[in-house]
Order: structure tokens, then C-alpha cells, then sequence
């Protein structure tokens, strides 16, 4: 017969596993955001014109690019405002984690302020008209997102 010995966990263990289960809900929220940004940046990237003016090819493209940008801008926040945020503030206890952090930020910072511009450009509600080089500005952001994606699965994978 074995006896199992339970011990208490001590306070600094405890907020270690909250602070691992607040990463884990941070980097669902990130992908969550992520899965469903690029599922709409399929379908945008995936209409063969986009149309300007009243019909309802154009108004379908208009709505699908205000929710694109709506979401994109989601997406950012939620790497910004919570994952990296951490690091940047000196939350993050674990030095790898901060160093590699500090390395990608300039990067991931660069999609950032890409994917802002797209969005200041295009963020219009449905009463504007699609830039003719929507096409050009969906493709340079496609190439700022795949990048990022990238650095943020590096981190990820190192905050696991």
C-alpha cells in the first residue's frame, strides 16, 4: 500500500500558475483573434473585384473590408495590449522569454504600424469608395501578418 504524500503549494507557487494560466488565456484570445482575422483576409483577398458604388457586389465588399479592419485592429490589440505588454512592462519573470521578446518586438512593431495604416486607409464604414490599389495594399499586408505570425509563434511556443 502506498501512501501519497499531498503537500501544500506556497503562495509563490500559486501566482506561478496563475501567471502560466493568464499567459495561456492571453495567447488563446491572440489566436482566436489571429484564426478568425485571416479567415476574413481569405475572403477579401479571395473576391475577384471589389466593386465601388451602390450594387450589391460592392456593398458585400465594403462590409467584408469594415469587418476585416474591425478585426485586424482586434488582433493587433490583442497581441499589444496583453502578450507583449508584459514583457515591455517587466511582468515577465522569465528571462529567455524577455530576451527573445525584446528581439522580435521591433519586428512584430513594424506589422503593427503597417496593419494600422491599412486600416486608417480602408476603416471607412460602408460609405467610401475601395482604393483602387486594394489589391497591392491587401497583398503588403498579407507578407507585415505572415511575419508576424511567424515571430508571435516563436514566442509562443518559448512561452509553453
Amino acid at each position: 500500500m502506498t501512501t501519497e504524500h499531498h503537500r501544500e503549494t506556497s503562495p509563490q507557487e500559486n501566482r506561478a500558475k496563475e501567471r502560466r494560466a493568464g499567459s495561456q488565456e492571453l495567447v488563446q484570445k491572440l489566436v482566436a483573434e489571429r484564426t478568425e482575422m485571416l479567415s476574413l483576409y481569405c475572403q477579401l483577398a479571395g473576391l475577384e473585384t471589389y466593386g465601388n458604388g451602390k450594387n450589391s457586389r460592392a456593398k458585400h465588399s465594403q462590409e467584408l473590408l469594415q469587418k476585416f479592419c474591425q478585426v485586424l485592429v482586434d488582433y493587433i490589440a490583442a497581441g499589444h495590449f496583453s502578450l507583449y505588454e508584459r514583457v515591455v512592462n517587466g511582468t515577465e519573470r522569465r528571462q529567455q522569454i524577455s530576451d527573445l521578446a525584446e528581439k522580435l518586438y521591433p519586428r512584430i512593431a513594424k506589422s503593427t504600424e503597417v496593419a494600422l495604416d491599412f486600416n486608417d486607409k480602408y476603416d471607412c464604414s460602408d460609405n467610401c469608395e475601395i482604393s483602387a490599389s486594394l489589391s497591392d495594399d491587401l497583398s503588403r499586408l498579407g507578407e507585415e501578418l505572415a511575419a508576424r505570425i511567424e515571430l508571435e509563434d516563436k514566442l509562443i511556443r518559448h512561452l509553453h
